[in-house]
């Protein structure tokens, strides 16, 4: 049976009037992960709470040694924030990115929708284990299969993939296998835009404990100006 240690924290940032990040945390079922409502729509918060909501009462309800759907949740957490959506915000919808993960065994099962990320550290090696859903990264794909395809440079971290959308996104899943000392994170955007990926691995690395971590890397993001909200999720693998 796996083992571990896991912390959250989120910090408003010094610009925006609402937190409208979210968390998935729960040790007892192995889950973990962050939504985070899409800024330029209404409802922000609400899309990340309904993602929230509705993906953990799915996991809850599955049993422990029972293989998780994790695109059926994914999808039905998506089809809620669409209805919710309707009602709130008929004309333009609502959205939120979904990135999470669940302990079952020795493995973690992730999935993503988004630009919420998620990091892998293993003995000094950091990797991330997400790719962020943007038009410029869409873009990238679609060259590399030989189309031409031109898009605005603002538009180029705009997402092409949310939570809320009326036709469900595609999801990506990743089977990860655990081995003790691990240590694995979810972060919004609002910490992932104002680091490096090297600055970020040395501060996971030396942490001596989860919250060390999530702190230490929402307080530099705050440190940076925090012009956004600043959320992580960590975990500490102790055995497998």
């Amino acid at each position: 049976m796996t083992t571990l240690r896991a912390a959250c924290f989120s910090d408003l940032g010094k610009v925006r009037k609402e937190n409208e990040d979210r968390v998935l945390f729960d040790e007892a079922a192995g889950l973990f992960g962050v939504a985070d409502g899409v800024g330029g729509l209404p409802g922000g918060g609400e899309a990340a709470q309904e993602t929230v909501n509705m993906v953990t009462a799915a996991v809850l309800a599955t049993p422990p040694d029972a293989e998780l759907d994790l695109r059926a949740i994914v999808t039905l957490a998506n089809n809620s924030v669409a209805a919710l959506g309707v009602r709130m915000s008929p004309g333009l919808g609502i959205g939120s990115t979904l990135t999470m993960g669940c302990v079952r065994g020795r493995r973690l099962k992730l999935a993503h929708v988004g630009d919420s990320r998620a990091f892998s550290w293993r003995r000094g090696d950091f990797i991330c284990l997400t790719e962020d859903h943007s038009v410029e990264n869409e873009a990238r794909r679609r060259r590399a299969r030989g189309e031409v395809v031109y898009y605005s440079e603002s538009q180029r971290g705009a997402l092409t993939r949310c939570i809320g959308q009326i036709t469900a996104p595609e999801v990506d899943l990743v089977d990860l296998p655990l081995l003790p000392g691990d240590r694995i994170l979810f972060c919004t955007d609002g910490v992932t835009r104002l680091m490096s990926e090297t600055e970020m691995r040395e501060l996971v690395g030396k942490a001596a404990d989860p919250d060390e971590i999530a702190h230490s890397l929402v307080d530099l993001a705050i440190e940076r100006g925090g012009p956004d909200n600043a959320t992580v999720v960590a975990f500490i693998v102790d055995s497998v």
